[in-house]
């Protein structure tokens, strides 16, 4: 069950969920989120994504470890 979402502004149409992970400071490192996502502990819209290429639109929500933030316009 997703808490609080915030949300999180993106200056283009779409984020790759790596960098959405980093911008949106729920997690620390480009290692770190390709660790996270490989072990399937990051949901894109309520499914485990792998893929930290996966491109985000404004308007999809991530969420990793009870923690969520919705890409944004700017």
């Amino acid at each position: 069950m997703i808490g609080t979402v915030y949300d999180v502004t993106i200056r283009d149409e779409s984020i790759r969920l790596g960098q959405f992970l980093k911008l949106a400071n729920l997690i620390e490192s480009g290692a770190e989120a390709k660790e996270v996502i490989a072990d399937g502990l990051v949901t894109v819209n309520g499914e485990v994504e792998t893929r930290r290429g996966r491109q985000l639109a404004i308007g999809d929500v991530v969420e990793i470890g009870g923690m969520s933030a919705r890409v944004a316009a700017e």
